[in-house]
């Protein structure tokens, strides 16, 4: 019976495989465009507008110049379009491991919740706020060498200057670490020896990379609607009005901003010469603790020439470097980024006392008229 049964059920269907999966090729047109291997060297950095309305904001509701967060975009032949960014917490403890772990899960959770809804989640660098060029520091040199050894292109650091912003001028400037720099950091040597073999100066620890703002047609049109005056429709024998009330910021000398440039280069210049004192202490007992080792060193010489010529045995050779506790020679990276840090406030200084200067005469002509 059962096998009657089996005889009059039909054949069972072999399964169909699965067909494997096909890939497309990529068209001859878009080869140099798309960048897998990350060959294409990074020429310039496109900004979204949206992504400078939320630095700029993030700067003004921020304390200082603690204002700094995430970009995110994606590199495309030679160019790198930041098309979206987000703040990062600040922590008061920036020693505290506690606050650096929040920080990561902070992180970790919003590019989650932006890959969720689709939208750019690629990791490109990060922006830091500052003022009158205060952007040479040991933290931007730390986050910017941990970014280039893990992203593609090494990611660069977007750096705001909220002092120009202030008077009207958004500043936004690119940088990233230089190779030379970023290799005697990795081996962690900043001797004379080393600056010397890298040819390394302060000037050559960032490049700078050319920046360009990109802004849509409907943002384009919606700031021209806005800054253009509106006429109404019945006929009035007044003026028309505009939509933005007017700015008088562009009438402010900007003596404040001068003068608090000169307290910054006087305090970055009282910071190098200490700087540079403890250096010349550290070198003066690295001397002094080789001399010592080096007359030990001739003395037993001398002792051991004596002993063979009177048929004695020599004394064995001892290691110097238990005997005499050379100091490592100091690196030279904070006074390196001091000297950074001078050159960029005399920059800025120039900027502004130059347009003030301007403003100062202009004044002081209308004031005669």
């Amino acid at each position: 019976m059962a096998a009657a049964i089996a005889a009059s059920l039909p054949a069972p269907q072999s399964a169909p495989t699965p067909a494997g999966p096909t890939y497309e090729a990529i068209p001859a047109s878009m080869s140099k465009v798309i960048d897998i291997e990350a060959d294409i060297p990074l020429a310039c950095v496109q900004l979204d507008g949206m992504v400078v309305s939320k630095i700029i904001k993030h700067a003004r509701e921020a304390h200082g110049t603690s204002a700094h967060g995430v970009l995110l975009g994606l590199d495309l032949d030679g160019t790198l379009e930041i098309s979206n960014s987000f703040p990062l917490p600040h922590h008061i403890n920036d020693d505290d491991d506690k606050s650096v772990k929040g920080v990561a899960r902070y992180q970790a959770s919003m590019l989650r919740s932006l890959k969720e809804v689709q939208a750019d989640d690629s990791v490109v660098g990060f922006y830091q706020a500052m003022a009158l060029g205060s952007f040479y520091n040991q933290t931007l040199v730390e986050t910017q060498a941990i970014q280039q050894e893990k992203l593609r292109h090494g990611g660069v650091v977007i750096v705001h200057d909220i002092s120009r912003t202030a008077r009207g001028n958004a500043a936004f400037r690119a940088f990233r670490l230089t190779k030379a720099f970023l290799d005697a950091y990795k081996r962690n040597n900043f001797s004379t020896e080393s600056l010397i073999n890298h040819r390394m100066t302060f000037s050559s620890i960032l490049e700078e990379i050319p920046i360009r703002i990109r802004t849509s047609p409907l943002l384009g049109a919606f700031l021209d609607t806005l800054s253009a005056p509106s006429v109404s429709a019945e006929p009035s024998f007044t003026k028309p009005s505009s939509a933005l009330p007017p700015s008088f910021s562009v009438l402010n000398l900007g003596t404040n901003n001068v003068s608090k440039n000169l307290e910054q280069i006087i305090e970055a210049m009282d910071a190098y010469k200490t700087e540079e004192g403890n250096l010349a202490y550290m070198q003066r007992q690295i001397a002094r603790e080789k001399g010592k080792a080096d007359a030990y060193v001739a003395k037993r010489k001398d002792d051991n020439a004596a002993r063979i010529a009177q048929g004695l045995a020599p004394l064995p050779e001892e290691d110097v470097s238990r005997l005499f506790k050379i100091p490592v020679e100091p690196s030279r990276l904070d006074s390196m980024l001091l000297l950074g840090r001078i050159d960029a406030y005399s920059k800025t200084l120039e900027e502004t006392s130059s347009t003030a200067l301007v403003k100062m005469y202009a004044s002081r002509g209308s004031a005669v008229v």
